[in-house]
């Protein structure tokens, strides 16, 4: 079974007062951390602009959706995500869930209710 992360993120007034070759410096080492995830049942399916206006937007400039092959995996990489000091410079929100069909959603959401 797969588990999933999605990452709504904007930059911060922090990351904003950042000179551009500090941010060129720390998002590289974000970027060389990443490089070992697929290793460990990590997968990346997207990390993009969000896209706005659509219907119940959200105000958040980023999205990340990632995929694992267990939580270890998804627990491995928000571990990552907060040493790395990412939360200091995004304002960021997380969601995460277990691979899922309708029938589970159907049936959870009426249990939810």
């Amino acid at each position: 079974m797969y588990h999933y992360l999605v990452e709504l993120y904007t930059p911060n007034t922090t990351w904003q007062t950042l000179p551009n070759e500090q941010r060129m410096e720390y998002l590289s080492k974000v970027g060389e951390a990443l490089g070992n995830l697929s290793s460990m049942g990590v997968e990346v399916l997207t990390l993009t602009e969000t896209i706005s206006p659509i219907d119940q937007s959200t105000a958040h400039q980023y999205l990340g959706i990632w995929r694992f092959s267990n939580s270890q995996a998804r627990e491995a990489l928000l571990d990552g995500i907060r040493a790395s000091g990412w939360y200091q410079y995004f304002d960021h929100v997380n969601a995460a869930g277990a691979e899922a069909n309708f029938p589970q959603h159907i049936q959870a959401l009426v249990n939810g209710g």
